[in-house]
């Protein structure tokens, strides 16, 4: 059941072993009015890395970015990773697996995309590989619009790619991969499977991540305000980081 809990600010004092799988941006980072104006700060850098030992690797950026760009803010430290909404995953052998999509078909919405975001100035046209999303954060008057053309193409395409909404956003992601498949798939293998685990996240797409997280027993969080499946919440950036610091301390870990 969907439930909203604005304003409540808790989390699991969470001990013992888990497995972390965190959303970047608007859960480790604020959001900012440009995907390519986020910059890491080296306090974020220590946290995670204190928390990759703390887990002894049982860590995993789950964001809508590409796993190269993850790469790139983070400084390429090897986490596990997956990118695009679970559309390529890094395991924690360091193997890469990725879902193929029909090349034509995404050509096409590539095309598409662009000429509305060269029709739109205001729009932002982020190109992902296989993900194509246009941000309207700028022109949320132009909302209708962008969801209308995704949505012809989601139809056109077959089945082969979905519409997924987020905070200002729409994007047009591949069928069948989504957060909670790409924990699910991380759950199946060394070092997550047996542990605790945990997702947090702050916009629509982590939905599914938060859904899956319900099902198998562990706690999901939600960042921010809103409706939404998980169990728990926190404020912003600065109290996940706060409560993930706190795990560390607890686990016997420095920063």
């Amino acid at each position: 059941m969907r439930v909203s809990t604005a304003g409540i600010e808790r989390a699991p004092e969470l001990e013992g072993r888990c497995a972390f799988f965190l959303d970047l941006d608007g859960t480790l980072l604020d959001i900012t009015d440009h995907p390519h104006h986020v910059t890491v700060d080296e306090d974020l850098l220590r946290l995670l890395k204190a928390l990759g030992r703390a887990t002894a690797g049982a860590l995993a950026i789950i964001s809508g970015r590409p796993a190269a760009d993850i790469d790139r803010l983070l400084g390429n430290p090897g986490f596990c990773v997956a990118g695009q909404h679970g559309a390529e995953r890094r395991d924690f052998s360091g193997t890469m697996h990725r879902h193929a999509v029909p090349l034509a078909a995404l050509e096409e919405a590539r095309r598409r995309f662009t000429a509305l975001a060269a029709k739109h100035h205001a729009l932002v046209l982020e190109d992902k590989g296989v993900n194509l999303a246009l941000h309207f954060r700028s022109a949320p008057g132009l909302r209708a619009e962008v969801l209308d053309a995704a949505r012809r193409l989601a139809g056109e395409s077959g089945g082969t790619f979905e519409v997924q909404l987020g905070k200002m956003v729409v994007e047009l992601r591949p069928s069948g991969k989504d957060k909670g498949v790409a924990i699910a798939e991380f759950l199946d293998e060394a070092p997550f499977k047996g542990q605790m685990p945990v997702f947090v996240g702050d916009d629509l797409t982590d939905e599914f991540g938060f859904a899956m997280i319900n099902r198998v027993g562990g706690h999901s969080v939600k960042v921010g305000e809103g409706e939404s499946e998980a169990h728990w919440r926190l404020p912003d950036a600065t109290a996940v980081r706060a409560w993930l610091t706190a795990f560390v301390a607890r686990a016997g870990g420095r920063i």
